[in-house]
């Protein structure tokens, strides 16, 4: 193998966990333009198109945790690798799926490798870069890609789809795993802790995760007082006061009472949670506004969204590091999500047959720049601070937060907006009915955002919060 500098060393050990993360994130959203085709295809009713979506982001967001920890545990390299192997055989078998079940598996398959490699790449990336400045440029990398993976589903998803068929959208998986895979050879194994895998804490919250999701789709299907409904509400209950109880128990649990124990920690992935809550939602309705009401094709559906990558590259790449060393966490989420508020705002002045040059793009571009500062708020504030043996899980959380978030938030929302639809007076016109439902899920999304701002500035109480930790730590 060819020698490297340390430093071009650190540069290639990024662009492979850039690249793994892009990857991961970029599977939540790169079946969204796909969907009714997905549907049509495989004989997939319309009310449960939206599993295809949930099912990846409930096993990748509730695994994420005890993903985190294996990789602690038994080597952050070693577990990054096989989480690809899992990735990669899930997209292929997702790319020959002969009916919605066995796509469906697939997706959870998906979600599971997920699991185990973004928490491993994010202790890899604290590994590879010393606590500092050259860290948190690597982490503002890695957080932009947390929102720009997003609008690449979105833009891959439609072209792939027009051009090639919606199973190019699993099998384009497949070389991207094998090029990363082969640039793991540029990590450091990554530090092994001593300790043990809290199994029943990792199968109590996953169970609890999917029973709140699914009582959540159901309430917005049968109602709130539907039995089934109330059945799987109970049981998300029951199953998150298990885990707590064991959390409390455990020798080695899996979120250890110190990672969470920093205001500020809680603050940043209380803010990712929101932050998915709306933007897994912002996509799904203007992807429906632009296929449904204006009637794009997959491809200039995926066309429609550059001005979201725009905007995260230039919020994430340029304002949000920036912001992050001349201010504080505080102040980055707080601008962040408030940009992302105004932006769902003009939203809410989406009409059928309107100039896309009036909302639908310039209202993308502000709505990315947001999420994409955001992004790097909340990424650095989650994992800074943290103790070694404990960057594994801390880092899981961060991912797990943006991905319940988004299945949670995805289906409040949708509620909400079949409910604004269907509360139309009679004689609307049908266009009319369906933008306004989009819309009050949109502005719900920017709800969220509002949330968001109210969380950093009530848990930021000291302005340079995590440069005070970072200063400690390093003298």
């Amino acid at each position: 193998m060819t020698s490297h500098t340390p430093r071009e060393r650190s540069g290639l050990a990024l662009l492979v966990i850039a690249a793994a993360q892009l990857l991961m994130v970029m599977d939540g959203t790169i079946v969204t333009v796909g969907l009714p085709v997905i549907g049509a295809g495989l004989d997939i009713p319309e009310a449960d198109l939206d599993w295809v979506l949930t099912s990846y982001a409930l096993a990748f967001g509730g695994l994420l945790l005890a993903g985190g920890r294996a990789g602690d545990l038994f080597g952050r390299r070693r577990m990054f690798r096989a989480g690809l192997v899992v990735f990669l055989a899930a997209s292929l078998l997702g790319g020959v799926a002969g009916d919605g079940t066995v796509l469906i598996a697939a997706r959870v398959l998906q979600g599971v490798g997920a699991a185990i490699v973004a928490p491993a790449a994010l202790s890899l990336l604290a590994d590879t870069f010393p606590a500092g400045p050259g860290r948190n440029r690597a982490l503002g990398v890695y957080g932009a890609m947390g929102g720009l993976g997003s609008v690449t589903g979105l833009l891959l998803g439609g072209a792939l789809t027009e051009y090639l068929g919606w199973r190019w959208i699993m099998f384009v998986n497949v070389p991207i795993a094998l090029l990363v895979l082969a640039g793991t050879v540029v990590l450091r194994p990554g530090t092994r802790e001593r300790g043990g895998l809290d199994l029943p804490g990792a199968v109590t919250v996953t169970l609890a995760l999917g029973s709140l999701v699914y009582a959540i789709n159901r309430a917005g299907s049968h109602g709130a007082g539907d039995a089934l409904t109330l059945a799987f509400g109970a049981a998300a209950l029951a199953l998150l006061g298990a885990f707590v109880l064991i959390q409390r128990s455990a020798r080695s649990p899996m979120l250890p009472p110190a990672v969470m124990a920093d205001r500020g920690r809680l603050g940043a992935n209380l803010v990712m949670l929101l932050m998915g809550a709306g933007q897994l939602a912002t996509f799904y309705f203007l992807t429906l506004y632009m296929q449904t009401i204006n009637q794009y094709s997959p491809m200039i559906t995926g066309l429609a969204y550059l001005p979201f990558a725009v905007g995260i590259g230039i919020g994430s790449g340029l304002v949000g590091p920036r912001l992050q060393a001349r201010t504080s966490t505080r102040i980055v989420l707080v601008a962040g999500m408030a940009v992302a508020a105004v932006a769902m705002g003009w939203f809410s002045l989406l009409a059928p047959g309107q100039n896309p040059l009036v909302v639908l793009l310039p209202a993308q571009l502000a709505g990315g720049i947001g999420l994409g500062i955001g992004f790097v708020g909340a990424t650095i504030g989650g994992v800074q601070g943290v103790a070694a043996r404990d960057s594994g899980i801390a880092s899981g959380l961060v991912n797990t937060s943006q991905q319940i978030g988004g299945a949670l938030g995805l289906a409040v929302l949708a509620g909400l907006a079949a409910t604004a639809t269907a509360s139309r007076p009679p004689g609307t016109p049908l266009q009319d009915a369906l933008t306004s439902g989009y819309t009050t899920g949109l502005l719900g999304a920017g709800g969220f955002y509002l949330a968001a701002i109210l969380t950093a500035v009530i848990l930021y109480r000291t302005p340079r919060h995590f440069h005070h930790i970072s200063d400690a730590r390093a003298s």
